[in-house]
């Protein structure tokens, strides 16, 4: 019978070997849990406490159930900045000026921020099955945070018209975040084992700003909110999606993160990741999600079973799941294959 262990995840995360090599996804999609255990539970969270209660017993049960030690959560910060939308092209931006940057409302960020996620989080905590904790916290990085306000044509704009806004921008949403989670670890830190910051810096053959810019204006900030982790001697896991080998010694070294995770074969087979940066940090992924998504012609045992034999032989610290997430769309079935696989190939 399987007993979950939070220690396992906090074993990889600080890229130390574990009992047994643990599951992790970045976030998994609440339409695709419905599907897959066949029970409705979405609107739940939108109801009292006694329908989030529920929300989250189905919740923390599909990870428990599916051979996790850890439960993925998080709250996100880009969706309650004022104005924000324009990661998702959802608005246009609302900061193309200074004068739009001075006016901005900065300071009330941190008080939306405990107001929308608060309850949630108790009622998470109240949630987490025996040997359980979670994996998030404050979700959205510093990029993804500026773009969410200011949208990435305009940042490449203001990049070339107004070089001290540029920087200014990633700067303050450092502030931001860094206020955040000092606030947030000593409120919710006892149920996070393991901390994130999810910011994807590129695409398929190069980040999407220039290698110096993420140097000089991002990689700082980083190092500002590992260090507030640290504080707290909690592990800290990094997420990015695209090519980011040009900047990856720079967020290692100067950031001082623990874990990466995300991995896309058409960049680089997980190998790479653990061949080029497994004695320094733990790395977390291995299955591409267009696998899991059946629109590749593989055998998803066989490439399962490839993916844990080079984590099991290379691998220090490790953990194994989609190298993105598992949206609504991942076929139901081979995502099951794959944890089927992984787990009899743990022993259980």
């Amino acid at each position: 019978m399987f007993t979950p262990d939070y220690q396992n995840m906090v074993n990889a995360a600080f890229n130390r070997k574990s009992d047994r090599i643990p599951l992790y996804e970045h976030v998994i999609n609440d339409t695709f849990m419905e599907k897959a255990t066949g029970k409705r539970f979405i609107a739940l969270q939108d109801g009292d406490y006694a329908d989030k209660l529920e929300y989250f017993r189905h919740y923390c049960g599909f990870y428990k159930d599916m051979g996790y030690d850890t439960i993925s959560y998080e709250g996100c910060v880009g969706p309650v900045m004022p104005g924000s939308g324009a990661l998702m092209g959802i608005t246009d931006g609302v900061i193309k000026t200074r004068e739009d940057f001075e006016k901005y409302p900065w300071a009330e960020i941190e008080d939306i921020f405990f107001n929308t996620y608060s309850h949630r989080f108790n009622v998470f905590r109240e949630s987490l099955p025996q040997g359980m904790k979670g994996v998030g916290g404050v979700g959205n990085g510093i990029f993804e945070c500026v773009q969410d306000i200011v949208g990435f044509e305009h940042l490449c704009l203001i990049r070339v018209d107004d070089e001290e806004l540029y920087g200014d921008l990633f700067a303050k949403v450092g502030d931001v975040l860094c206020a955040i989670w000092a606030r947030f670890l000593p409120e919710f830190g006892d149920i996070f084992c393991v901390c994130r910051m999810g910011d994807d810096l590129g695409f398929k053959s190069a980040t999407l700003l220039p290698p110096d810019d993420i140097r000089k204006h991002i990689v700082p900030q980083y190092k500002r909110v590992v260090d507030i982790i640290h504080s707290h001697n909690k592990p800290f896991l990094y997420h990015s999606c695209g090519n980011i080998f040009d900047v990856m010694p720079d967020i290692i070294n100067i950031s001082g993160i623990d874990a990466k995770h995300s991995n896309e074969d058409i960049i680089a087979p997980f190998s790479k990741w653990i061949d080029d940066y497994g004695n320094k940090i733990g790395n977390f992924g291995g299955l591409d999600t267009d696998i899991l998504c059946d629109i590749t012609d593989c055998d998803i045992v066989e490439y399962t079973t490839h993916a844990f034999s080079v984590c099991a032989k290379k691998g220090r610290g490790v953990a194994m799941g989609s190298g993105n997430s598992i949206p609504d769309y991942v076929s139901v079935d081979r995502y099951c294959m794959a944890l089927e696989t992984i787990r009899k190939l743990r022993g259980e």
